[in-house]
């Protein structure tokens, strides 16, 4: 006698959750990385949050509820997801969301609890936009073997002569992980063509969110890149969660002074432009990062 097994296959129901369309780390809707945000998900299955973020092709969507303890309105649990799978946390939908919710219940702070932890957030408006300002978690800086290193490196097309000495590679965690390589000039960062499956492979072995590449311009301002072929995205035009990592890389090297605010430029090379603004603030180990963000037209789709 065989024993036979059922399976059981949930029916398809029509998603009816209405998703936001913002742009963020920008005043301008050319600019920035797109989130898609949620502001209820209450009622949402895990497969049809992957759903609806495969449906926009955002690098990341926010999906939220309301947050643990007494309900005050302000306290919400995100969850995040990428083409591909969930992510542990986001910044740029993250201040997306918070730009969204400021504009519906108004400025101030909100607490957000996401799977990477707790993340405050403040919302506050600056020249008739608004902008948010996420509070990371604790930030962690590894050292990263060197033939992991060397790896990257392949994958990029880059050569170790490419790489600046003064800024060492190191993984760095502000909720999710990001391999920090240096360039050692601006034209090496804005050549980007490296090999998607190679690195995805690297980065999945190693837990990576995104590779950060950079270029530092002066003392406080950096050149950002950041690779998310493990969210089935070639590049990111604003990284919040990989700003926030390299705050903490740049005060564990003593790059920058403990109290300290940094700007970076991100997207000019793909053709979305974005400012992330970091600050160290001395006897806190975590980061700050700040961005405006707006809503957005969804983009139309073809006639066939």
């Amino acid at each position: 006698m065989t024993n036979s097994k059922t399976t059981v296959t949930e029916p398809a129901r029509p998603l009816t959750a209405e998703v936001l369309h913002y742009t963020a780390f920008t005043t301008s809707p050319t600019g920035g990385n797109k989130a898609g945000v949620v502001l209820d998900a209450s009622s949402l299955r895990d497969t049809e949050m992957v759903t609806i973020a495969a449906e926009l092709g955002y690098s990341e969507t926010a999906f939220v509820t309301r947050g643990p303890g007494p309900d005050n309105g302000r306290s919400f649990t995100l969850r995040f997801f990428s083409p591909k799978a969930e992510v542990g946390f986001c910044g740029h939908a993250t201040v997306a969301t918070a730009v969204a919710l400021g504009e519906r219940i108004g400025e101030g702070h909100f607490d957000f609890h996401t799977a990477a932890g707790h993340v405050p957030v403040a919302v506050r408006e600056e020249n008739g936009v608004l902008k948010a300002t996420l509070t990371s978690v604790e930030p962690r800086v590894h050292d990263t073997a060197s033939a992991d290193v060397t790896e990257a490196l392949a994958a990029l097309g880059w050569q170790v002569g490419d790489l600046d000495a003064a800024l060492p590679p190191r993984i760095a965690f502000a909720g999710v992980r990001h391999l920090v390589l240096a360039a050692a000039t601006r034209e090496r960062l804005a050549d980007l063509d490296y090999d998607f499956d190679r690195l995805m492979k690297l980065m999945q072995r190693l837990d990576l969110t995104t590779v950060q590449l950079v270029w530092r311009e002066t003392a406080t301002v950096f050149h950002v890149r950041d690779p998310f072929p493990v969210g089935g995205v070639v590049e990111d035009a604003a990284t919040g969660a990989a700003a926030a990592a390299f705050g903490a890389y740049a005060r564990d090297l003593a790059l920058v002074p403990a109290d300290a605010k940094l700007t970076l430029h991100q997207g000019h090379d793909m053709g979305r432009p974005s400012l992330l603004e970091v600050d160290l603030v001395t006897g806190d180990p975590r980061v700050r990062v700040t961005g405006a963000a707006i809503g957005i037209r969804p983009a139309l789709a073809p006639r066939s």
